[in-house]
């Protein structure tokens, strides 16, 4: 499993909260959050809507990854939705 690509996902739910996450499957992890079975923060927080991903390298890389997305602010992140870089890696982790 540490050969699997891994991926950075951000979800808006029906109240406009972003929510960072990392996976192996999008389209899985987004059915298991939906379904109510992923991450508690996600739950009856109404439909949720996959606005952005990007491959995120190795697991180690992509938990990095996932802290520094973390850390921006609303505005920031909401810029990364509007402009859908196709690789933070370099934004963020090659500093």
């Amino acid at each position: 499993m540490s050969d699997s690509l891994w991926h950075l996902y951000l979800l808006r739910t029906a109240s406009g909260m972003l929510y960072t996450g990392i996976t192996t499957d999008v389209a899985r992890r987004l059915a298991q959050h939906q379904a109510g079975k992923g991450a508690k923060a996600l739950r009856g927080k109404g439909e949720l809507t996959l606005v952005f991903h990007c491959e995120a390298g190795d697991r180690s890389t992509a938990l990095k990854l996932e802290y520094r997305v973390k850390q921006l602010s609303k505005q920031q992140k909401e810029k990364l939705v509007i402009d859908q870089p196709r690789l933070l890696t370099t934004l963020f982790l090659d500093s």
